[in-house]
């Protein structure tokens, strides 16, 4: 019995063993096994969002960070697969926590920045000033984009968290309001079925916001 609403987002089960992170690789339980050996229609799909994808990570990265691809690809499916599997009764949603997210967000910035200072220091310098800035405002606008810089790997896991995490709350709410019968359950339960529609979009956008935004802070180091 849940004794607030927020503890259905508790990570662990027991005292000595929690089994909620499981919920990260169960897909690979599930997935059947044609999908892996012949192109089947689950595959062409995959295989066409990748394609696409990827076609717009190398624009957005330039022609001097092509093989950098991959990073945010595997970003995008990676949390795409941990947000629908959240979706799911009884599944642990792991994107829905600041440990998950942060852990993503914070190498992968760190990474950026400690390639961006040590190969391309005067682009990383030059961006802290934008083009056009008046004399006075220099200082103050080191500042500000630093401070902008240093926030971003915050911003990127609060976004994906909260975001995940309003949904379920209005689920998790609705779905208590229907334990009690009455004649209102019909609207309750259209409402649910349309916010799960909703949620199931919240889940790729949120995937692929948040390796789209990744990507785009490589734009300092070209």
């Amino acid at each position: 019995m849940m004794t607030n609403l927020f503890s259905a987002f508790d990570p662990v089960t027991s005292k000595n063993l929690s089994l909620n992170w499981l919920s990260m690789i169960l897909i690979m339980l599930i997935t059947p096994m044609n999908f892996w050996m012949i192109p089947s229609k689950m595959m062409i799909i995959k295989n066409k969002l990748i394609t696409t994808l990827t076609q717009e990570f190398k624009t957005l990265l330039g022609p001097s960070l092509k093989g950098f691809t991959m990073i945010p690809m595997a970003l995008f499916i990676f949390i795409l697969i941990n947000n629908m599997m959240g979706l799911l009764p009884y599944i642990f949603t792991s994107s829905s926590h600041m440990t998950f997210t942060l852990t993503l967000a914070l190498p992968l910035w760190m990474s950026l920045m400690l390639y961006g200072w040590i190969n391309q220091m005067n682009n990383m310098f030059s961006h802290l000033v934008p083009v056009g800035t008046p004399s006075l405002l220099m200082p103050f606008m080191v500042i500000i984009e630093t401070l902008s810089n240093l926030i971003r790997p915050g911003a990127l896991a609060v976004r994906l968290m909260a975001n995940m995490i309003a949904g379920h709350l209005l689920m998790s709410l609705l779905g208590n309001s229907t334990t009690t019968v009455s004649l209102n359950i019909l609207p309750i339960m259209s409402t649910q079925m349309l916010l799960m529609l909703f949620e199931t979009a919240v889940a790729m956008i949120q995937a692929y916001v948040f390796s789209i935004l990744m990507t785009l802070y490589t734009s300092e180091l070209h």
